[in-house]
C-alpha cells in the first residue's frame, strides 16, 4: 500500500467496479467448471471425440458462453477461434489442430490499447498427450476457464476507453502452444497490448498437507524483459521494474482497495520454480504480463490420472475446489481488469540527468484524460512504492530526494480517481 507523502492516499474506488466485483458468482463459478469437467477429458490430443467429450466439445460450448454474454455487449463483443496446425515436436506424438477461443469486448476509445485476461482450457492426465482416460482439470484449469468467463459476464455491460480480450487458450499442457501462437498474431498485427492477466490453478485453498489458506493467492512477474541490457539494468538498479513488476504492483494496490479480504502474495518470478505459464506468451513478445495463481498448491492434484493409491485419492477433481475462494480471486481480476480499462494509459516518463546533483528531476508526456500525476517512491530495497505525492497538472517536478537512493514512478490520474500503472522512468541526459 503506497503512503501519502503529505497525507493518506489509499485508493478512492469506483462505484461501477464496486458493483462488479459484487456481481461475481460462487454458485456460477462452480456451475461452469463443473461443466469443464463434465467433457471427461479436454486433453489437446482429444480433438477427434464428438460432441460430447473431449476438447473440441469443451471449446465448442465455451465459444457457446461467450456468445451468450457478448449478447448483453450492444454489439461490441465479437467471438472467434484462434486455429492453426501445430507441427510435430520431439514432445508430442504428432501435428495437431490447435483452437483458442477468443472473446473481445470493444473499448470505446480507439487510441486505448488492449487488456488481455487469459487462461487455458486444455487438461492432462498423468501421461500429458493421453486422449483417451480422464483428465478433469477442474482446477488446472478449469478454475482460470471459469475466471475469465465470469469476468466476461459482469463486465460485458460496462464501456472501457481500452479494449479487452477474454482469451481461453487450447495447448497450454503440450507448450504454451495456443497462447505462443495468440500473442506473436497480436504483435505481428501491432496491437498495444497493454497488460496481460494470466490465470491457472486458482480454485482451491488447501495444500497438500491441509495447510489453509483462503485469503492469499500469488502473483507472478517477470523480472527482466526479452532483449534487456544487463549492463544497463547493473547500472541503474532497475532489476525488481520490469513493466510486468509494475503491473503487479498495480494489481496488489486495486485488491487493496476492492478486495481487501484478499492478500496479494507478490513472487518475484515469471512462474514457479522451472515452471511456465501462458503469461510468459506474452512477455516474450514484449507484453507485461502476471501470473494468478493459488497459494498452496497440491500436485496429488494436477497431472494426476484419477485413482485412489495408499489411500489417497488422486486427481484434478471438483471436490478439491473452494468455489468461495476462486470468486474471491476472480473478483480481483475483475478490479484490476476494469481500472486498467477504464483508466488513463501509463506514462512516458523520464528522469533528468545533468550534472552531479542532491535531487531528483522527473518529466513524462501529457497523458489523454489524465487531470493530475503522482510520483511515487521507495528505497531501492523496498519491495513496493511507499510514498507518492500529487503534483497536480505539472509534467515536469523536482524533488528533494537523492537518485542514488530511491526508486522513482510516475502514474496518471483521471477526473474519476483511476489510476494508471506506474512508469520507471528513463535517464535521459
Amino acid at each position: 500500500m503506497v503512503r501519502g507523502a503529505d497525507s493518506g492516499s489509499a485508493l478512492p474506488v469506483d462505484p461501477a467496479i464496486v458493483q462488479a466485483v459484487g456481481a461475481v458468482s460462487a454458485a456460477r463459478l462452480r456451475a461452469t467448471d463443473t461443466r469443464l469437467v463434465a467433457f471427461g477429458t479436454r486433453n489437446l490430443f482429444s480433438n477427434d471425440q464428438g460432441t460430447t467429450r473431449g476438447v473440441y466439445a469443451a471449446r465448442g460450448w465455451i465459444a457457446a458462453q461467450f456468445r451468450e454474454i457478448a449478447r448483453g455487449s450492444g454489439g461490441r463483443m465479437t467471438v472467434a477461434y484462434d486455429t492453426f496446425m501445430q507441427p510435430k515436436t520431439e514432445h508430442i506424438p504428432r501435428a495437431v489442430e490447435v483452437s483458442s477461443v477468443i472473446a473481445t469486448l470493444r473499448g470505446d476509445d480507439p487510441s486505448r490499447g488492449t487488456i488481455v485476461i487469459s487462461s487455458h482450457y486444455d487438461s492432462r492426465n498423468s501421461e500429458g498427450n493421453d486422449p483417451t482416460a480422464d483428465a478433469p482439470g477442474a482446477d488446472d484449469n478449469g478454475s482460470g476457464t471459469s475466471c475469465v468467463l465470469e469476468a466476461a459476464r459482469v463486465l460485458v455491460a460496462m464501456h472501457f476507453k481500452a479494449t479487452i480480450v477474454f482469451a481461453t487458450f487450447d495447448g497450454e499442457e503440450q507448450g504454451l502452444f495456443g497462447s505462443a501462437h495468440y500473442a506473436k498474431v497480436l504483435h505481428d498485427a501491432g496491437v498495444d497490448v497493454e497488460a496481460n492477466l494470466n490465470n491457472d490453478i486458482i480454485g482451491a485453498s488447501l495444500g497438500h498437507g491441509g495447510e489453509s489458506a483462503p485469503n492469499e493467492v500469488r502473483l507472478f512477474s517477470e523480472a527482466l524483459p526479452s532483449g534487456t541490457s544487463l549492463a544497463r539494468v547493473n547500472l541503474l538498479g532497475s532489476e525488481n521494474d520490469s513493466p510486468a513488476r509494475e503491473l503487479a504492483r498495480f494489481v496488489d494496490e486495486t485488491t487493496h482497495a476492492y478486495v481487501p479480504s484478499m492478500h496479494t502474495s507478490m513472487v518475484y518470478r515469471a512462474d514457479r520454480f522451472l515452471r511456465g505459464g501462458d503469461q510468459e506468451s506474452f512477455s516474450e513478445q514484449g507484453f507485461a504480463a502476471v501470473r494468478f495463481v493459488e497459494a498452496r498448491e497440491n500436485f496429488d492434484h494436477q497431472h494426476q490420472n484419477v485413482r485412489v493409491e495408499n489411500g489417497i485419492q488422486y486427481g484434478d477433481l471438483l471436490q478439491f475446489m473452494d468455489f468461495d475462494y476462486l470468486a474471491r480471486v476472480t473478483r480481483m481480476n475483475v478490479a484490476a481488469l476494469a481500472t486498467l480499462a477504464l483508466g488513463p494509459r501509463r506514462p512516458q516518463a523520464s528522469v533528468l540527468v545533468r550534472d552531479l546533483g542532491y535531487d531528483t528531476t522527473l518529466s513524462w508526456k501529457p497523458v489523454p484524460g489524465a487531470v493530475s500525476y503522482e510520483i511515487l517512491w521507495r528505497a531501492t530495497s523496498d519491495p513496493a512504492w511507499t510514498h507518492q505525492q500529487n503534483v497536480g497538472t505539472m509534467t515536469s517536478y523536482t524533488l528533494g530526494l537523492s537518485k542514488d537512493d530511491n526508486i522513482f514512478g510516475v502514474r496518471a490520474v483521471d477526473a474519476a480517481g483511476h489510476r494508471s500503472v506506474a512508469a520507471y522512468p528513463v535517464p535521459v541526459r
